[in-house]
């Protein structure tokens, strides 16, 4: 049996031919031969997913799209207008909050709105009597002096009523809260008549279109990927392109952060889904093949093309790859195009004839 195994391993070796150089070297083999090992060639590009590989995504609102309503001051929901789902426009009443505080604004802006007014009449009288020259002008610089704080005064109060959503001009009601964009209400924070300190989140609010994509891919791939690149979600018809590749690699996982913006069928995706994308190769020579296609020489990854055929030998050479990504059995790489034949069973055969293993 062991001589039987010899004799046919140096009838195998009999017919290796071995170039001058490591990257080019290959074998030439019969068609007995191939029957023997089982090799079995496919056609990079025929059935093969030129794609860099699909990855888990996350769907994220853009920081520029979300809105988040919170109390302006302490106090009592007192009312609330919509939920969580409903869609709201720009302005629109979300809820009213009864709060001590807002009487207080509301009493304190009314206060400086009157003090303003009466200086400024005093500022009006004081000009008309320094024109008829009988007021000293040290007097008039005086009272324009508090004119101009009593209204700078008056504006910082009115700007704080309207931050807290209280009616200037009006003493007493509530706090009205209202939206700053159009979108959708995706949070809600409180429920009716709970009492709230301010800053609370009341309701989050977001635009949902467009939407990023944010990715997790691996670190060797980035420096093949570029912006504008297009991306697409798995098993659907949903695509966006590529608009961030972070220069930060995670050092747990060695991933690095990809972002891609989706605006066609953004309408599909939810806020925090989960999702498989699908990225497209920059250089169009990533291909995906089974893992069985490639075999480890001298410290390479190598994978055998067919550089000829005919009726009487069959020649493959051992061509250096590198693996980009890796899932079940089967492989993403870079080093073949499309077009070329590539072995993908008896490539250990081939590696054996290569290396001249059982050669005496």
């Amino acid at each position: 049996m062991l001589r039987r195994s010899s004799i046919f391993a140096a009838f195998l070796l009999s017919t290796v031919t071995l170039s001058v150089s490591a990257t080019d070297a290959g074998v030439s083999l019969q068609a007995a031969q191939l029957k023997s090992l089982g090799v079995e060639t496919l056609v990079v590009g025929e059935n093969t997913a030129t794609r860099a590989g699909s990855y888990p995504a996350q769907i994220r609102v853009p920081n520029e799209q979300m809105r988040v309503v919170a109390a302006p001051v302490g106090g009592m929901v007192e009312m609330l207008a919509v939920a969580p789902g409903s869609t709201v426009k720009r302005g629109q009443v979300l809820a009213h909050l009864a709060s001590p505080q807002a009487l207080e604004l509301q009493r304190d802006a009314l206060q400086s709105s009157s003090q303003s007014a009466l200086l400024q009449q005093n500022l009006k009288r004081d000009e008309q009597l320094f024109a008829e020259g009988l007021i000293a002008e040290s007097r008039l610089q005086a009272t324009r002096s508090a004119a101009q704080q009593a209204s700078a005064q008056a504006g910082e109060r009115q700007q704080g009523l309207a931050l807290a959503g209280a009616q200037a001009g009006k003493l007493g009601g509530p706090l009205v809260l209202v939206a700053s964009i159009d979108g959708v209400v995706l949070e809600q924070g409180v429920q009716l008549g709970q009492r709230v300190e301010a800053s609370t989140l009341i309701y989050r609010i977001a635009k949902l279109s467009p939407l990023w994509l944010e990715i997790q891919a691996p670190v060797e791939l980035a420096a093949s990927l570029r912006t504008g690149m297009p991306v697409k979600i798995a098993n659907s018809e949903v695509n966006g392109k590529l608009i961030a590749i972070g220069g930060a690699v995670d050092a747990a996982s060695q991933t690095v952060l990809l972002r891609a913006l989706v605006s066609t069928g953004a309408d599909k995706l939810r806020p925090g889904q989960v999702v498989e994308v699908e990225l497209a190769s920059s250089t169009g020579n990533m291909q995906r093949l089974p893992a069985s296609a490639l075999a480890r020489n001298q410290g390479a990854t190598i994978a055998f093309v067919q550089t000829a055929s005919n009726d009487k030998e069959t020649i493959f050479i051992a061509r250096p790859v590198r693996i980009v990504s890796q899932g079940g059995d089967s492989v993403v790489l870079d080093g073949l195009k499309a077009g070329e034949r590539v072995a993908v069973k008896g490539v250990s055969g081939l590696k054996a004839m290569l290396t001249g293993v059982g050669k005496e």
